[in-house]
């Protein structure tokens, strides 16, 4: 958890940290818009990027609605390649399972390629609770493993640190200043893990896609310390949510369009690694022995629920947070979880189903859809944020003040009297706090409205109140109207009345 936001227990309270914390808001902003404006290029450069996100979207439908068929088949191919499948239905099964091959192997340490679902099991605190060292190789990754923080972003997890926090980070684990250049930053970096590399007992990676016709696990990735994990280490383990699987090479090239260009606006990762199993006799290199730990954690949970199965269909390529208002404005760790912005409001708590824990993370959001214009594969995150809040209140979970306020809306816009009535009333009181046409005051509801904007006062005249002079002004032009011009209006507005729906030209 990030230090800045660790002591807030609710979202409010750590968007409020981050909100006043102007060098994360800028940091977090300068590099979602560079993000964003990728995105844009590169799917406008691609061409027909809607049609690859119906491709994209029904792949993943057929996937995830026959998941039990290809997990089956992805296993047993994996198997025959010689690889060791477990399957994990959750964290703590994950966790167990990832220690005893460790501690089968003897290992001292693990070096560990960039993955969300180790974060999402805290595997790194497991590790280290048994005396094993774990090294993430991602630079992202390994500047937050030295600011003990989780990442603030899905694949950027330093996106909330610029060069000079960094550089400080780096210079107390040189031992000497290290000067605010990413160039050598970098070098400093990737000279202190070749040595880990050569020296690790197991080599541990994410999966961003998993094969089910040959068994094989996809990484995608910019900066080869997967490849390394994958290749030096004896011994690989492998973590993957079990909605990761695609079902051929075919459907690849579709996500290998997408993921990229969605990610970071590249037509393409630099290394893109296809793992079909352990070394072979005629292999130069790559693991003796492999694992794949298959993880439900709460993922089955969605399957055929109307509202949340299509959660699944994330690629987690981080464009919804890059989208995002919120996201822009407050980071990844005011979420409170390991996913964060529009997608981790809503994981989170499908995979919790702990309403009552995380009810509050769907609040941050508002609900403009950008999430679903950025998704890739077109998930509905907006719709399934309204569906978390519904279901927050059904089970009892609501603000009882809001309740009341809500039925109190009700029973003023359901009878134009009391509208009315109410209206007259607001005019009237509004004088006590209105300054220049403008109500400033921070109490009761305006307080979160009116710390970051201002609320505009209630007009002299409201629409309806005007109407009447409005309706005679538009009947005086309708007579001015030439005459044949006002005969077919009018016999427009007659027909109509009368139940016709056809168009005139």
């Amino acid at each position: 958890m990030s230090t800045t936001n660790s002591a807030a227990s609710s979202v409010k309270e750590r968007a409020d940290l981050a909100l006043n914390d102007e060098f994360l808001r800028n940091a977090v902003r300068f590099t979602t818009e560079r993000l964003r404006g990728g995105k844009k290029k590169a799917a406008e450069e691609h061409g027909n990027w809607d049609m690859w996100r119906e491709r994209g979207r029904q792949i993943r439908l057929h996937t995830i609605a026959h998941l039990d068929y290809y997990l089956n088949l992805f296993a047993d191919n994996a198997r025959a390649n010689g690889v060791h499948v477990h399957f994990a239905d959750t964290s703590a099964d994950a966790v167990k399972i990832a220690l005893a091959i460790a501690e089968r192997k003897s290992a001292r340490s693990v070096v560990k390629s960039k993955s969300m679902v180790t974060e999402e099991l805290h595997l790194n605190q497991a590790l280290e609770s048994i005396g094993i060292e774990a090294i993430e190789s991602d630079l992202g990754e390994y500047i937050i493993q030295l600011a003990g923080e989780t990442p603030s972003h899905i694949i950027i997890p330093a996106i909330h640190k610029n060069r000079y926090q960094i550089a400080e980070l780096l210079s107390k684990e040189a031992g000497e200043t290290l000067p605010p250049d990413t160039s050598i930053l970098a070098g400093f970096v990737r000279k202190k893990l070749r040595e880990k590399f050569l020296e690790t007992d197991i080599g541990m990676t994410g999966c961003n896609f998993a094969i089910a016709e040959t068994g094989s696990m996809v990484l995608f990735e910019n900066e080869g310390n997967a490849r390394m994990v994958t290749t030096v280490p004896k011994t690989q383990i492998t973590l993957m949510g079990m909605e990761r699987i695609i079902p051929s090479w075919t459907d690849l090239e579709v996500m290998a369009t997408l993921l990229p260009r969605s990610a970071t606006g590249q037509k393409l990762t630099v290394y893109m690694s296809g793992i079909t199993g352990p070394r072979r006799e005629q292999d130069a290199d790559g693991p003796e022995e492999m694992h794949i730990i298959i993880v439900d954690n709460g993922r089955s949970l969605q399957l055929g629920d109307p509202e949340f199965q299509e959660l699944l269909n994330c690629i987690r390529c981080g464009a919804c947070l890059n989208a995002c208002p919120v996201y822009r404005h407050i980071g990844g760790h005011a979420y409170g979880g390991t996913y964060s912005g529009p997608i981790g409001a809503v994981l989170t708590p499908a995979l919790k189903k702990n309403v009552a824990e995380w009810d509050d993370i769907a609040n941050a959001s508002s609900l403009c859809g950008a999430c679903y214009e950025a998704c890739p594969v077109k998930i509905p995150l907006h719709d399934m944020l309204v569906s978390l809040r519904r279901r927050k209140v059904e089970s009892g979970h609501g603000n009882k003040l809001e309740a009341v306020g809500m039925k109190g809306f009700s029973a003023v816009m359901s009878n134009s009297g009391r509208f009315k009535g109410v209206l007259k009333l607001g005019k009237i009181g509004q004088k006590l706090v209105v300054r220049n046409g403008e109500i400033r005051t921070k109490l009761g509801p305006l307080k979160g409205w009116n710390s970051y904007r201002v609320t505009p006062s209630l007009p002299k005249q409201s629409f309806r109140e005007g109407w009447g002079t409005l309706e005679a002004e538009l009947r005086q032009g309708l007579k001015e109207l030439d005459p044949q011009v006002r005969q077919r209006m009018e016999a427009i507005v007659k027909e109509r009345k009368a139940g016709g729906g056809h168009e005139h030209g």
